[in-house]
């Protein structure tokens, strides 16, 4: 369970939380008010902008969406506002919609999807489709973590369509450069699922998502912790950790070190 005051309340999207406050191996803490993840921002009131802009001074939105889903929902609100945008899709641009659309997208979202990985012997079961984003986009991947390095002024949102998937990838690699206890990552990650009926309600009520959820369990949606543990668990079996993977894709030391004093207070 999270912590309350890390949760930020908006009326126009529901799994928006900051990433700070969290302990790091050297027994130092994330800063608070630096790194915020989030779901689809496309529903921002005018509240909410007031929040996130004025008091919480978001000045850079890293969106994970796709190409289709930009266009379908749009850009969102916080584009008329002085915020910077970027748009780093996780999928190669080839069809796909979003993160939550079925079962060859999410290879964990039904009993007998999890029994085929079962049956097959498949050694990252679930994890396997987070591994794709590292395999589809690891151009855009350490362009979100550079860009959340280098932002000099204010605070940065990353967000998707749920806020879990796409969005839990990229937050994990950035606690991870940051030095974040490992079960740490992991709980942040699961904690979307204390909101999952509010993003699943967000989804079944857009024309871009409905169809996508329609006859799928709200247990389909859920993110579990072994998922990410799991991904982790492989980034250390193949490249050291985390880390490794970053370097050997162009995200160096010196990128590290800076990511790290971003974030960690």
């Amino acid at each position: 369970m999270m912590v309350a005051r890390r949760w930020v309340q908006l009326e126009g999207a529901v799994n928006v939380r900051d990433v700070g406050d969290l302990q790091t191996t050297d027994g130092r803490r994330t800063a608070n008010g630096l790194l915020f993840r989030g779901d689809n921002l496309q529903s921002l009131t005018v509240v909410d902008i007031r929040r996130l802009v004025d008091e919480l001074r978001v000045r850079l939105v890293l969106d994970l969406r796709t190409g289709v889903e930009v266009r379908s929902e749009g850009p969102g609100p916080l584009h008329q506002q002085p915020v910077e945008h970027r748009h780093l899709s996780l999928f190669p641009e080839a069809g796909q919609t979003t993160d939550v659309v079925a079962d060859d997208v999410l290879p964990w979202a039904s009993d007998a999807a999890r029994a085929r990985d079962r049956n097959t012997a498949n050694p990252d079961g679930a994890a396997g489709y987070y591994l794709g984003y590292l395999r589809d986009r690891p151009d855009n991947i350490v362009a979100a973590l550079r860009a959340i390095a280098e932002q000099e002024d204010g605070a940065v949102i990353v967000h998707c369509a749920a806020g879990k998937d796409r969005t839990g990838v990229v937050i994990a690699l950035a606690l991870s450069v940051a030095g974040v206890e490992r079960q740490a990552i992991i709980d942040d990650y699961a904690a979307s699922a204390d909101v999952l009926p509010q993003i699943v309600a967000r989804l079944k009520s857009s024309p871009t998502y409905a169809e996508d959820v329609a006859g799928r369990s709200l247990d389909s949606h859920r993110p579990i912790a072994k998922t990410m543990e799991r991904f982790l668990a492989v980034l250390d079996e193949k490249y050291g950790d985390p880390r490794g993977w970053l370097d050997r894709h162009g995200f160096g030391a010196g990128d590290q070190e800076a990511l790290r004093c971003r974030l960690v207070a």
